[in-house]
């Protein structure tokens, strides 16, 4: 998700094309081409600028809807309904040919990841593996990350861990909290706060994207095995 301002300027944002599988948009203000997966723009006025990153969570409606319970929803618009792809689109999607392959790279072309990057380095991890796994202890780099999947098994969220990082134990199906670090018995919740009070954890932007998409636009990747 990015931002539409750069430079005081508030851009509108047209689909204009695709480019190695993936969306290119034109803004109506300088005519400039921005990569949907980078927010780079690619050509155009605004060429090598970068749209501000807005942080974003993979929720169930039904968990948002808990903790936002004021939310507002983006709904359809009636007139374009016969336009919008239908709701097994990501289904399709996932047994479609990829015209960019990447052999011997570890995974399927459209296996769906959570992506996260920092300065230094970048790592995929494999959505299938992740909601296995429930409580994924990690590393992007050398910065300790932390994957949590909630009770409803299909919400993610991620994490900075702590500095000295903690270990964390498996899940509880407790309503009042998932997982508890080791060191001091404090027990957590999906938002990552201590249900006792005190300081939440810090959270960490992630991507979901097909993995040859994420491979093309982080070439030195690396994949989250699963756990032995």
């Amino acid at each position: 998700m990015w931002g539409r301002e750069v430079d005081g300027k508030v851009l509108t944002f047209h689909l204009a094309g695709i480019n190695n599988q993936n969306f290119l948009m034109r803004d109506e203000e300088t005519g400039s081409y921005w990569q949907q997966i980078t927010g780079q723009a690619v050509s155009g006025p605004m060429r090598g600028r970068t749209l501000p990153f807005v942080h974003s969570d993979e929720l169930s409606f039904r968990l948002w809807r808990g903790e936002q319970p004021r939310g507002r929803v983006l709904a359809p618009v009636a007139k374009y309904a016969g336009e919008y792809e239908e709701k097994d689109w990501d289904v399709k999607m996932d047994k479609a040919r990829s015209i960019l392959q990447f052999p011997n790279s570890g995974l399927p072309m459209r296996e769906q990841v959570f992506g996260i990057f920092n300065q230094s380095a970048s790592r995929a991890f494999p959505v299938k593996r992740v909601l296995a796994d429930r409580l994924v202890l990690d590393h992007v780099g050398d910065e300790p990350v932390l994957l949590v999947v909630a009770p409803d098994h299909r919400s993610v969220r991620a994490f900075r861990n702590l500095t000295p990082p903690r270990d964390f134990y498996e899940f509880s199906e407790n309503a009042d909290f998932l997982f508890e670090d080791t060191q001091t018995g404090t027990k957590w919740n999906f938002q990552g706060c201590p249900i006792s009070g005190g300081a939440c954890l810090e959270p960490l932007a992630m991507v979901k994207d097909y993995w040859f998409d994420w491979k093309n636009y982080h070439p030195s990747t690396t994949i989250y095995a699963r756990r032995q």
